[in-house]
């Protein structure tokens, strides 16, 4: 199994591409291994000594580590987990969790045609292009003129995160819909 791996812009984050189907139809945000029991690939990521964070995408993982520690250490140790992950033949998600299924996980439902568009826009056009960068934006929800994001994977805790929301998604979002006026991060 030949595993790539790219930097994304937060660099306490690494992406892993094994080159093989991760989750099926959804995606999966771990940030304390006491999250992960259900994941025996996010459990196995938390084993090691520094990572603080792992998402689960379609066909990637990223890693999160804690600043104290160096990539050049903790790279080998983590393509090791995610290898052996898949040569045991494990799902990376056992059973059917709501509570990692983020694509749904406490969002209301979108009531009116405005909602709809909004995440319509998020799911077609935001959503593939930060998860290019390793991570996933969920909409959480649109309250007088402000869509609500929740940012997950690379993109939570990124630098450039902010200006991801401001000059990208709002300046998007306001151009297609004009009753949009602000984008919001929230948790």
């Amino acid at each position: 199994m030949f595993i790539q791996t790219e930097g994304t812009p937060n660099p306490a984050t690494l992406k892993f591409m094994p080159g093989v189907p991760v989750m099926e139809s959804r995606t999966a945000n771990f940030t304390a291994a006491t999250e992960a029991t259900n994941s025996p690939l996010a459990t196995g990521l938390f084993g090691i000594e520094g990572v603080t964070g792992v998402f689960l995408g379609a066909d990637f993982i990223t890693a999160t580590k804690s600043d104290d520690k160096d990539w050049d250490i903790m790279k080998p140790l983590i393509l090791g987990a995610i290898m052996e992950h898949f040569q045991s033949g494990k799902a990376a998600i056992e059973g059917d969790s709501p509570d990692t299924d983020t694509a749904n996980s406490s969002a209301p439902e979108p009531t009116g045609g405005i909602e709809m568009q909004i995440k319509e826009l998020i799911d077609t056009r935001v959503r593939p292009a930060v998860a290019q960068d390793g991570g996933d934006i969920i909409y959480k929800g649109f309250e007088d003129g402000v869509v609500l994001l929740h940012m997950q994977g690379a993109c939570a805790g990124c630098p450039s995160s902010t200006a991801t929301l401001k000059n990208g998604i709002e300046n998007m979002l306001r151009h297609y819909i004009p009753e949009v006026t602000e984008v919001r991060a929230v948790e």
